[in-house]
């Protein structure tokens, strides 16, 4: 069984996007996975299609009906579809690649893109939505960070690398960041590859990325060596 991935929206023509390219777009068309774009307007009762309404209580932008949303969900999933729901939301728990891997090894999600100032609290409790972030900070809406959820998650599925070590091999899969790369040539202004790297000594080799990875984490992460 194929991933397959519902994205509800107010700005469907924004997918599939770079999903068309590349891997992701190479699996899209081989039906790895399959990517389903739900207009949100269409879900809505009056002649305007209106998505939105003044918050409770006062302030400022709008908000997302509960009303309207809770349509579009239910004609994406319906009760007996397993996926997972999802609001992409800056208030989320932060994406982690341990999430990633569980829901590419899932039948797919369902993917709410928010918009203006939030979503009716009441929607996101009632259709049980996890709500999840991609950074601390704030985007025009749900849209770029849906696109990002999809390719971390259209990467890991079977047969979609060429090479499946790729995927174990990179940064946070080891609670680490990933090692420096080097290639051809083996000098680039004035610079060398490390010898190491060129001593065919596996071990050594594997002992050098580890430092270097360790190294790395406590200079710019040091948050993930908690984990360690």
């Amino acid at each position: 069984m194929s991933f397959s991935a519902s994205v509800l929206t107010l700005y469907p023509e924004m997918f599939p996007g770079a999903l068309g390219l590349s891997l992701a777009g190479r699996a899209l068309e081989a039906g790895t996975w399959s990517l389903e774009a739900v207009q949100i307007r269409d879900f809505a009762t009056d002649r305007h299609r209106t998505v939105d309404d003044t918050p409770a209580g006062g302030g400022a932008g709008m908000v997302m009906r509960a009303d309207v949303l809770a349509r579009a969900i239910d004609h994406a999933a319906p009760p007996s579809d397993p996926r997972p729901r999802l609001l992409m939301s800056p208030r989320g728990r932060p994406l982690t690649q341990a999430r990633v891997r569980e829901l590419a090894a899932g039948p797919g999600a369902v993917i709410l893109c928010g918009r203006f100032e939030g979503v009716d609290q009441r929607l996101i409790e009632a259709r049980q939505l996890e709500e999840v972030s991609i950074g601390d900070y704030i985007l025009s809406g749900g849209e770029p960070a849906a696109l990002v959820l999809l390719d971390a998650i259209v990467r890991l599925l079977p047969g979609v690398m060429g090479n499946e070590l790729s995927g174990e091999e990179e940064s946070f899969e080891g609670g680490l960041l990933e090692h420096p790369h080097y290639t051809r040539p083996q000098e680039f202004e004035g610079r060398t590859i490390p010898e190491v790297l060129t001593s065919g000594n596996h071990a050594k080799i594997a002992a050098w990325r580890r430092a270097e990875a360790e190294k790395l984490t406590r200079e710019r992460r040091p948050d993930l060596l908690s984990g360690n």
